[in-house]
């Protein structure tokens, strides 16, 4: 953590921010109850900037509350898999040709560096930086697209998306296949080719889908 994010970072924001990152890296589990008065107690806070942080993830759609019943972690669907997918491809197709043209060289040779870096960890075990790379590419393709609409708009669903992300990484072999697509469209972009750039974008995204459709069902039957 650093100091900025310690100085500027409001109660609210700081349980939001650790109750997040429990259910995206799956220490909260999909469809488990949530005592909201127990947690406030644990970690020392009153009710009321626990509650914002709850509305906060409720609006993420990472957690729902039913009436006379409590909080519960969200289930993923597999129409929310589509329908996330659906959205990533028409955002992130559209991204990644301006981005091609709009991105600086040297951002564009930083990213092929770190994914380069996540597969040195990942094939001695570590994960953990495939996770940062795949998000910091699609994030910064997304911000230099020079499209503040389009940005704010997948800013709303980046939980989500961050929770979808991780659940769907379920094995080595998804991830190396996830990193040689990232390996795809950054190479076509360094090339100047946005056609090509965007069109493994979207067929990666693509790739994501029925990957993660196949994982979902696959665990839905185990768990029957």
């Amino acid at each position: 953590m650093t100091v900025s994010r310690l100085v500027t970072e409001s109660l609210p924001d700081r349980i939001y921010r650790i109750l997040r990152e429990e259910i995206t890296n799956g220490r909260l589990e999909q469809g488990e109850r949530v005592d909201v008065t127990a947690l406030a107690e644990s970690m020392g806070v009153s009710k009321t900037p626990m509650r914002e942080a709850i509305s906060r993830l409720e609006r993420d759609q990472l957690l729902v509350t039913r009436p006379r019943s409590g909080t519960y972690v969200a289930h993923i669907t597999d129409t929310d898999i589509d329908e996330m997918c659906g959205l990533r491809k028409a955002i992130e197709g559209y991204a990644t040709y301006e981005a091609t043209h709009r991105m600086p060289s040297e951002v564009k040779l930083a990213l092929r560096d770190e994914i380069e870096q996540a597969d040195r960890a990942m094939a001695s075990g570590d994960f953990q930086p495939f996770f940062r790379s795949d998000m910091n590419l699609h994030r910064s393709i997304i911000e230099h697209a020079g499209n503040a609409r389009m940005l704010a708009i997948r800013d709303s669903v980046e939980a989500y998306l961050e929770w979808l992300r991780i659940a769907a990484a379920t094995g080595p072999g998804r991830n190396a296949d996830a990193a040689a697509r990232h390996r795809d469209i950054i190479g076509a972009m360094i090339d100047g080719d946005a056609d090509a750039a965007q069109r493994y974008a979207v067929l990666h995204v693509e790739e994501v889908r029925v990957a993660t459709l196949e994982d979902f069902h696959a665990a839905t039957r185990t768990a029957v």
